[in-house]
């Protein structure tokens, strides 16, 4: 597996470990529809939130939310809208970012919530 895919795995994986120590329910993993792939979908206190990881190994090229480009927002969107239909979940939906880098000297996770109104 190529290296930046690992990197991938390990960011999601403190992604999840950080949301649950927040105590946020994690409900699925890579859902897939059609051209879009949801990382992480969590419930918390009621809502449904649609989690885009993003995972970086430095800062050079920029912080890692800032490669979640407006076509990646839009199928995020009709992603998780197809989620919440098929499974006739009843909550309202939001819509984070997690930020994460990762080297042999640094690991930092950074949630944003409401993410797409802040880009």
């Amino acid at each position: 597996m190529a290296q930046h895919n690992e990197l991938g795995k390990i960011g999601e994986q403190l992604a999840t470990d950080y949301l649950e120590s927040k105590g946020y329910e994690i409900i699925e993993r890579n859902f897939r529809f059609q051209k879009a792939e949801i990382d992480i979908i969590a419930k918390y206190k009621n809502t449904m939130i649609c989690v885009e990881v993003k995972t970086r190994n430095s800062a050079f090229f920029g912080d890692p939310q800032e490669f979640v480009t407006p076509s990646k927002v839009k199928l995020l969107v009709k992603a998780m809208d197809a989620y919440i239909t098929e499974n006739d979940i009843d909550l309202e939906a939001r819509f984070d970012v997690i930020a994460v880098l990762k080297n042999n000297t640094t690991e930092t996770v950074t949630h944003y919530e409401d993410a797409f109104y802040h880009f």
